[in-house]
């Protein structure tokens, strides 16, 4: 019998010094940064969460603790590669994902094929199978004031 488990992931940062901004393994320009021990993409921080919750394992800061220097910069895309790891030994693979960013600025329309791609490889599942949103907050709260930007994620896993 196949099982399925849902999971659900979140991640904020605010903004900081910087020129661009990680979104699903893209580089966006912008005239801010993010302030972050990793790259600060929280678009892949909240889908390890996601995956990670979907399969039992805990959260992304119990994988790859900010007091850890071994982990200071690392690609977004690179913990998403090390949370893959665990799901498939854990039994479980990826049937969708469902991603949403919220923002006032950056605008991420124009990358979101991009980030799709990205997180479908990240995945290893058809680009079909992975959907990024975007929103804003009608200029309300830290991510309509441009303070910050957050994501959310919900994944489903399948496995016997």
């Amino acid at each position: 019998m196949t099982a399925l488990r849902i999971g659900q992931g979140f991640d904020v940062h605010v903004f900081g010094d910087g020129d661009h901004v990680m979104l699903g393994g893209v580089r966006i320009a912008h005239d801010r940064g993010v302030v972050a021990h990793s790259d600060g993409d929280v678009l892949l921080h909240a889908l390890c969460d996601a995956l990670l919750g979907a399969a039992g394992l805990g959260d992304i800061g119990e994988h790859f603790p900010d007091t850890d220097p071994r982990w200071r910069g690392t690609a977004g895309a690179d913990l998403v590669a090390g949370v893959m790891t665990q799901i498939r030994a854990a039994g479980w693979q990826v049937v969708n994902a469902d991603l949403t960013v919220v923002c006032e600025r950056p605008r991420v329309g124009a990358h979101r094929g991009a980030m799709r791609t990205v997180i479908a490889r990240l995945l290893d599942v058809d680009e079909t199978a992975v959907n990024v949103k975007a929103t804003t907050t009608e200029r309300l709260g830290f991510t309509g004031r441009g303070e910050g930007i957050a994501a959310l994620a919900v994944v489903l896993l399948s496995g016997t």
